[in-house]
């Protein structure tokens, strides 16, 4: 049996998670432009498809609920057209979430060999997929961007900030996957309870909906959901333009790394046993 944790255990400290992504950042970038170019390997357009799907997906949305349901995110919205544009934001900045959370409980188990067969360090899997899902991330922005100028005109100064908005949900996003990574390994069913929460998540969050118009007597549901705030953040960066939220970033920020920090100490203890129950 092969020891998996002699790859240069990063430790249990809370500069753990920052220390695994700086040690492997060669590594973690290799495995993702090869995860990357494995999901449209043998296909005709190929890496085409990555743009391409987020064009039509936006087209799509843009005639549905600017044309058929002519719906408006809010009553003062003087284009129907907004209402798509917010609505593929918000999908783009939950999509990192779910596309990962959704995945981790089976990373580990798809990737036996590197537990059996070689000295690896199993905490980059989770930041590899993350990594593909940014740039899956930021070709929707750019296809977002294309149609932003015949709806909204220029865009605000804060789009600038939008990324910063993302440190802190990559890094929850991030723990997250840590430890339902490692937890996957012992229960196999958890993929499919994790499946349906994402799905009850995604209706929980403002996405299809401005957390302002969540009537009171819920609104305390909104207000646990860890993932508005950023949600909110995200969308006045791009679309409202106003004075960045310094105080919702920090909060944010915080959160993001206690999670990280928590779900890299499960993943590193946890890591010990996989050879054993694999």
């Amino acid at each position: 049996m092969v020891d998996t944790n002699a790859a240069a255990a990063p430790g249990l400290g809370p500069f753990g998670p920052l220390i695994t992504l700086w040690r492997h950042r060669r590594l973690i970038g290799r495995l993702a432009r090869r995860e990357l170019a494995s999901r449209y390997r043998g296909s005709v357009l190929g890496l085409v498809w990555s743009g391409l799907t987020p064009f039509m997906m936006l087209a799509v949305y843009t005639f549905v609920f600017s044309s058929v349901f002519q719906t408006r995110w809010t009553a003062n919205s003087q284009n129907t057209g907004e209402f798509a544009l917010f609505l593929f934001a918000g999908l783009t900045f939950f999509g990192i979430l779910a596309d990962n959370v959704n995945r981790a409980p089976g990373l580990i188990l798809e990737n036996t060999a590197y537990i059996k067969t070689v000295i690896f360090p199993l905490e980059v899997m989770p930041a590899v997929t993350v990594a593909s899902a940014l740039v899956s991330a930021g070709i929707n922005m750019v296809i977002l961007m294309l149609f932003y100028g015949p709806v909204f005109g220029v865009p605000p100064v804060t789009a600038l900030l939008a990324p910063l908005v993302l440190i802190p949900h990559c890094l929850l996003v991030l723990g997250l996957c840590w430890f339902l990574s490692a937890a996957g390994v012992f229960l196999r069913d958890i993929r499919q309870f994790i499946a349906v929460l994402t799905t009850l998540l995604m209706f929980l969050s403002p996405i299809f909906y401005p957390a302002a118009a969540v009537p009171e007597s819920v609104r305390t549901v909104i207000e646990l959901n860890p993932l508005a705030p950023m949600l909110e953040l995200w969308r006045a960066c791009l679309f409202a333009g106003t004075p960045f939220d310094i105080v919702a970033f920090a909060k944010a920020l915080a959160l993001g790394w206690a999670v990280a920090w928590a779900g890299h100490a499960c993943f590193i203890k946890a890591r010990k046993a996989f050879a054993d129950v694999v």
